[in-house]
């Protein structure tokens, strides 16, 4: 088995985050924790819902914009700052006090709403979910650090439960509200629902939370900024917004071999060198410290995690396009007829806990997720036109088996063989890779769907169409087209949108070389809750 170092911070840096036994103090009154509770499910059940209820909204937004070709970016937009600003967040709240560090996130993900919901244009909307997704990738982890300093140690686990149960409630709810809001009102109104609901949330936070004393105390800016890995972040950063950036106008708005896009790779394959040369050189003090990475654990966990998260999202951003494309379902139905995936996942993903707890093994659990999920993908890459509401149901439900089953191990995986100091970064990695397989890939499908979607038109001599079938939208289809012409249309957006499926079960299927590296190793038994004396030793010589 491989050993597994830590650079202990204590030896490194002056942390003043406070450690176990200094939060293990008597709680906060009953009215604190429940007021505080409440406030912090709020936030993140907005942020949660934030990624699904744009879902069966996107169709009509690209009617109002003519943006059929921005589809990737309203999502992968969030995502990405989400993925990019996740590490920097934990070490602000390690140096700076939790209350208002993630008022700030909390005021940053409210701003990028707002933007979203008054923009005129779709660069607007992009923008603004920029915005928001900067803001989110604090949320999170700072609910977790509230809940920390402010319930004693034997009770965390329940209160981190209910936490964690919002991305389920929201996951559940974001389609259906999302499509309620448009039909009814405005899709506007899915970005306007965040600002009572924050406003709530930072009440709350601002007069109920008290930090303790000693989180508060900042350290000198020199050290902050060298703690925080300015020089990888300069690196790592345009190397994922070049690569994101090439696949989102590789064959769509630029040819492949087109110098723009060629330069793009190019730029991400030195970024990226570049990059992991800095890690190497700043060893413990890096983003993404060299023991952590190395551990076979950590980074069979991390594929898994892109894999799996990067063909959930093909399949939620896609199928409400289906539906409300070929069967011609409001963005309301849409979203009921969406739901079979997601309650599998929100119902199988609390069952998957307790064949863990039973069986004391992730690994079985983990590639009975990878075998689900490749034959629900695959099944749902072979709907047609005429597919009825049996096949479309039933591949959903075995798709969302796959993904509730394996969504929650990789972290589950962290807890178990990484020591206490290196859990939150080992964390942090798994929530960037979840992050990135779906801001990546969303792309990937959408231009894979737009290539496609043209091929297909041509394949049905309907070449001068294309243009005006893109811009007629998905759910108007039937009033802007002759109905001579709808039948065959409707073929090409079918296989234009289970073309972009097949990058769903093409990760469905690579997500099995995940569990291979994992190391069989029970939950029941004792683990190493401290670094070990090699690591000692390293952090010590510098």
């Amino acid at each position: 088995m491989e050993k597994i170092s830590s650079d202990p911070p204590a030896q490194e840096i002056q942390s003043d985050a406070p450690d176990e036994g200094e939060l293990d103090r008597p709680p906060a009154s009953t009215w604190t924790v429940v007021s505080l509770t409440i406030a912090l499910c709020l936030g993140i059940f907005c942020m949660s819902l934030d990624v699904t209820i744009i879902t069966t909204a996107i169709p009509r937004i690209t009617d109002q914009f003519d943006s059929l070709n921005d589809v990737g970016w309203y999502g992968s937009s969030f995502l990405l700052t989400n993925c990019a600003t996740t590490l920097a967040f934990g070490k602000f709240y390690t140096f700076y006090s939790t209350k208002w560090v993630y008022l700030s996130a909390l005021f940053l993900f409210e701003v990028g709403s707002l933007v979203c919901g008054v923009t005129p244009t779709s660069v607007g909307l992009i923008l603004g979910r920029c915005i928001a997704g900067v803001g989110a990738g604090g949320l999170f982890s700072g609910s977790l650090l509230i809940i920390a300093q402010t319930v004693p140690l034997h009770r965390r686990p329940i209160f981190t439960a209910l936490l964690g149960s919002m991305y389920g409630i929201a996951s559940v709810a974001g389609p259906p509200l999302g499509g309620a809001l448009t039909d009814r009102v405005s899709w506007r109104w899915c970005f306007y629902i965040n600002l009572p609901i924050g406003a709530v949330t930072a009440t709350f936070v601002l007069f109920f939370f008290h930090a303790p004393k000693s989180v508060k105390r900042r350290p000198e800016l020199r050290k902050l900024l060298g703690e925080l890995d300015p020089i990888g972040s300069f690196f790592f950063l345009p190397a994922i917004v070049c690569l994101l950036l090439a696949l989102q106008w590789g064959g769509t708005e630029y040819a492949w071999n087109n110098p723009r896009i060629i330069v793009l790779f190019v730029l991400t394959g030195v970024l990226l060198l570049v990059f992991v040369a800095v890690q190497i050189y700043e060893k413990e003090k890096a983003t993404l410290p060299p023991h952590i990475v190395k551990n076979r654990n950590i980074w069979s966990s991390a594929w898994f995690a892109i894999t799996l998260n990067g063909a959930y999202f093909v399949f939620i951003y896609y199928l409400p396009i289906w539906f409300q494309t070929i069967k011609a379902a409001s963005a309301t139905k849409s979203g009921v007829m969406n739901l079979p995936s997601i309650i599998a996942v929100v119902i199988v993903s609390i069952l998957s806990g307790v064949l863990v707890t039973i069986s004391g093994y992730y690994n079985p659990v983990m590639i009975m997720s990878a075998v689900a999920l490749s034959i629900g993908a695959g099944l749902l890459s072979t709907l047609k036109t005429d597919s009825g509401s049996g096949e479309w149901i039933g591949y959903q439900i075995l798709m969302g088996i796959g993904v509730g089953l394996g969504m929650q191990q990789p972290f589950i995986v962290v807890q178990n063989v990484l020591p206490d100091v290196d859990i939150p970064t080992g964390t942090a990695v798994v929530t960037f890779a979840q992050t990135l397989g779906g801001a990546i890939f969303i792309s990937v499908g959408q231009n894979i769907f737009q290539n496609q979607f043209a091929h297909a038109m041509r394949l049905e001599d309907l070449s001068a169409e294309i243009a005006t079938a893109l811009a007629a939208g998905t759910t108007t289809l039937r009033k802007n087209l002759p109905a001579e012409l709808l039948p065959a249309v409707l073929r090409s957006y079918n296989s234009a949108i289970t073309e972009a499926f097949y990058v769903g079960v093409a990760l469905a299927a690579l997500s099995i070389f995940g569990t291979i590296g994992l190391e069989w190793k029970s939950v029941k038994k004792p683990r190493n809750t401290t670094p070990n004396d090699e690591a000692a030793v390293a952090a010590e010589s510098g």
